[in-house]
């Protein structure tokens, strides 16, 4: 047997980097032309980080009472951030050695988060927010565990921060203190939960493109 030396071709991992940089720029595109208002300022014009949520681009209505033009954009950006995190949920578990059912766990829970958040833009939002939080905690809590136990330190402290921030911004929004600070928390979440995301997707594609030597039959004399 002569043995030869090929690489995996993970393609598919490119799809959440992908995908998260196209949620960034339709994002920002829906929030140039919203046309205002906002919890805290329902007058004011335009749409404010520091005082605007971004679910108040997914909206048919702005909190001014204008139609909401930026509602598409809004839409395809939450479609595409959801699509490209169900494929990164999907392969997380391949990049942990051990195995076991908690590897199904995360993948269950995190792509359930996923699809249930796609429905935010319907009349249901405290409730999807409710499920997908608690779905997609779950799969944080797994994920960040066996982070640690297999030495992705790294990963493991920027998993922990991201669990931190998204319970504070729970806290926030159910107890009312703070609530004028809890927009601009919830883009730093937003951030802080990409730079996390991108991470563990550029781990997965270094870890699947080594090299696999692969046992090739000799020649016949």
């Amino acid at each position: 047997m002569n043995g030869s030396t090929t690489y995996r071709k993970p393609i598919g991992l490119l799809i959440p980097l992908l995908g998260m940089l196209l949620f960034v720029f339709f994002y920002f595109k829906a929030a140039f032309v919203y046309p205002g208002g906002s919890h805290f300022a329902p007058t004011a014009e335009g749409f404010s980080f520091l005082n605007n949520y971004l679910c108040d681009l997914l909206d048919s209505t702005t909190l001014n009472g204008d139609p909401n033009p930026s509602k598409g954009l809004a839409r395809i950006a939450l479609f595409l951030l959801c699509s490209c995190l169900t494929v990164l949920w999907y392969y997380i578990p391949k990049l942990f050695k051990r195995k076991g059912i908690y590897l199904s766990v995360i993948r269950f829970t995190g792509i359930s988060a996923m699809i249930i958040t796609l429905f935010l833009s319907s009349n249901s939002h405290d409730l999807v927010v409710y499920i997908a939080g608690l779905m997609g905690m779950l799969a944080m809590i797994i994920t960040i565990v066996a982070l640690f136990r297999e030495g992705y330190q790294e990963l493991f402290a920027l998993g922990v921060f991201c669990l931190a921030i998204f319970l504070l911004n729970f806290y926030i929004y159910e107890s009312g203190i703070l609530i004028t600070v809890l927009p601009a928390i919830q883009k730093i979440t937003f951030v802080s939960f990409i730079g996390w995301f991108s991470l563990l997707d550029i781990s997965l594609y270094r870890k699947m493109r080594k090299p696999k030597k692969i046992e090739q039959p000799r020649e016949s004399p």
